[in-house]
């Protein structure tokens, strides 16, 4: 059933959640293959682990035991996480190609093995950032790639694709007719897509990008084991296609089987397929439609990934569809931080989740939702910053000129 009590959300608390039914699409993000997948992730020579931040003084603010940031924003110097799934994919379909093992290998290896291939080129639909992760890992091993943006995408994030040395363009499409664009010039051209969504006959490379996005949480639990502290017990996780959500999701699973956090699905209101399926009688899966205007293009897609969707649809706790004023509000809050709290430089994607957030722990209006969450002064939540300023000029239109207000 749909609830909603206050004009910048709207939210359901998922009534198809059974935590307790562990299917098998937990399996390729367990610990061990995390491990091997990170191993190849850092053989890139630009390859970084990212920060963790504490927002003590916030947590405070809102009466939280804890906020923890995961900031992705630092990422490769890419200012995005895209990157984690993109240089994976492309290793795991070159070394598969060429028929070994990856384990062992390094980007420098394929490199010098590529020659065995011939010319490849990759293609990608992207609002950017997907486009660039996979750039990083074209660039060093070798293929061409060429990245198609929706209609309405930054000019600055397609400059910063062909910055990296691909080719791409912006379309007269929506993303998801971008995308559904793509496999026509895969199979007129020969080209190799290397998409986070599936369809019947496109699963393995989706998969090998949600596992480079799964030692994101891989990191997160290294890094609270060495600071000997407690796990969350709430994580906010923005959807778009959902294969970053369900990556993140399933790993924490794993790892916290015995006792693990509430998951909640964070979206744009105009593209919250999540929200909206969630919500619908038999919470079947169910689309958004139309040009999806957002200041959130990362998230700005209409079509859920039908595999990361059953996982989702099985072990988040609830959806939470987002006015843009919330994604700007957050984007506030992380670049003005309370007292001695780390300064974070978040896009609209990014900041979605700590707006949110805020806004549950301080509008009366929505007591209930936190009762109905157990959103509480014991809670510890974990939100990850998937995005820098990737459009600069509109960060400081948001940030310096309150464009978006937050009511």
């Amino acid at each position: 059933m749909d609830q909603s009590y206050d004009t910048n959300i709207k939210w359901v608390k998922n009534k198809f959640f059974s935590p307790h039914s562990k299917g098998e699409e937990l399996s390729p993000f367990q610990l061990e293959k995390l491990h091997t997948v990170h191993t190849f992730q850092k053989t890139h020579t630009a390859f970084n682990e990212t920060s963790l931040f504490n927002l003590k003084n916030l947590a405070c603010d809102l009466n939280l035991a804890e906020i923890r940031v995961k900031d992705e924003a630092t990422r490769f110097g890419l200012n995005a996480f895209k990157v984690m799934g993109g240089i994976y994919s492309v290793g795991m379909y070159l070394a598969n190609q060429l028929g070994i093992n990856i384990e062992g290998l390094s980007f420098q290896d394929l490199k010098e093995l590529k020659g065995k291939l011939g010319e490849q080129t990759f293609i990608s639909a992207t609002d950017g950032n997907h486009g660039r992760g996979g750039c990083l890992g074209c660039q060093r091993t070798g293929p061409s790639s060429y990245h198609y943006m929706p209609k309405g995408s930054s000019p600055q994030r397609l400059q910063a694709i062909r910055g990296e040395g691909a080719n791409g363009e912006i379309t007269d499409l929506n993303y998801d007719d971008t995308v559904r664009m793509c496999p026509k010039l895969m199979n007129e051209h020969g080209f190799v897509m290397v998409q986070d969504t599936s369809w019947e006959g496109y699963d393995e490379i989706p998969l090998w990008v949600m596992q480079g996005y799964g030692t994101i949480a891989l990191e997160i639990m290294e890094q609270l084991e060495k600071e000997e502290v407690q796990p969350p017990t709430h994580v906010f996780l923005q959807a778009g296609v959902g294969s970053f959500a369900a990556a993140i999701t399933a790993s924490l699973l794993n790892f916290y089987s015995t006792n693990p956090p509430q998951f909640i699905l964070v979206e744009p209101e105009q593209a919250d397929c999540y929200y909206r399926s969630l919500s619908n009688k038999e919470g079947q899966w169910e689309a958004v439609m139309g040009e999806m205007n957002t200041i959130m293009a990362g998230l700005a897609c209409g079509e859920p990934n039908k595999k990361a969707f059953k996982l989702l649809r099985q072990h988040t706790r609830a959806a939470f569809s987002c006015d843009d004023s919330v994604a700007a509000l957050g984007m506030r809050i992380y670049g003005n931080p309370l007292r001695d709290d780390p300064k974070i430089i978040s896009g609209e994607s990014g900041a979605v989740t700590l707006g949110l957030l805020f806004e549950l722990r301080t509008n009366k209006r929505n007591n209930v939702i936190c009762e109905e969450l157990n959103l509480c002064k014991d809670s510890r939540v974990l939100v990850i910053n998937t995005e820098g300023d990737t459009d600069p000029e509109h960060y400081k239109k948001i940030v310096w000129g309150g464009f978006y207000p937050y009511s």
